[in-house]
């Protein structure tokens, strides 16, 4: 009978022994390894124009502390990336002049505490917790924009995101063309109390020592004027007597 040919049950069951084997090598090949850990320093030096950005970075060595915190971290992190040129635009020692702690605090002020994307960019309430505030409402961001545009606002600068270098969880990096300077570091300085306006009462001209000397005159001198002048006028009644009797 034709079911006993063991040629055509060889070839009956070709199909099911060829799925086996695959399945087979498929559960004996090693799964794909997982990937590294996020490296923010690679991803800046990949971008290409963030010299100075990652300078700062090691030098405050806030490099560090993010990279221990990234893969542990359930709220992620944000990053602004002032280009390059960002950094060559600021007026001369706008940064060297920076004290250590103030460095510190520009770097931070960089970096959100939170991952978000340019959509929760758009509607998140501003403004912005950074890695720098201290309080509510200190050392903040606030995000504007229209569409797929999204501003950056310090109270100092305004300028937009142009470009995302990473947008995935943990971490978000984005492109600057301006350094976010801080109000608390960059705002105008309070003016000096100015001086209390003088008075407009004319204060009266007190006479000198010497002015009262030649103004005021002692009771000795009064009476030897008044002397003097009745001794003249005894003269000029005596010749005037004299010439009466003359011309008698």
């Amino acid at each position: 009978m034709a079911s006993n040919n063991p040629a055509l049950i060889l070839l009956t069951l070709t199909p099911f022994l060829f799925l086996l084997t695959t399945q087979t090598r498929a559960l004996s090949a090693p799964a794909p390894a997982p990937s590294g850990p996020v490296n923010l320093t690679a991803i800046l030096e990949k971008g290409g124009q963030y010299t100075t950005f990652i300078r700062l970075l090691k030098e405050t060595q806030q490099i560090t502390q993010i990279q221990s915190q990234l893969n542990s971290t359930t709220e992620g992190f944000t990053v602004f990336a002032p280009t390059d040129n960002a950094f060559q635009n600021l007026k001369s020692g706008a940064i060297n002049d920076l004290t250590d702690d103030q460095k510190v605090k520009l770097i931070l002020y960089h970096i959100t505490p939170k991952y978000y994307t340019l959509s929760d960019l758009l509607t998140v309430s501003n403004p912005v917790r950074t890695q720098a505030s201290e309080s509510e409402g200190s050392w903040g961001l606030n995000f504007t924009g229209q569409g797929n545009q999204v501003n950056v606002s310090t109270g100092v600068v305004v300028t937009p995101i142009n470009n995302a270098l990473r947008q995935q969880f943990p971490l978000a990096v984005y492109q600057l063309d301006k350094v976010l300077l801080p109000l608390e570091l960059f705002g105008a300085k309070s003016p000096k109390s100015a001086p209390s306006p003088k008075s407009s009462k004319t204060t009266p001209d007190i006479p000198s020592p010497a002015t009262k000397a030649d103004s005021a005159q002692s009771p000795t001198d009064s009476k030897n004027d008044a002397a003097g002048m009745n001794v003249g006028l005894g003269i000029v009644v005596g010749l005037g007597l004299i010439c009466m009797g003359a011309l008698s």
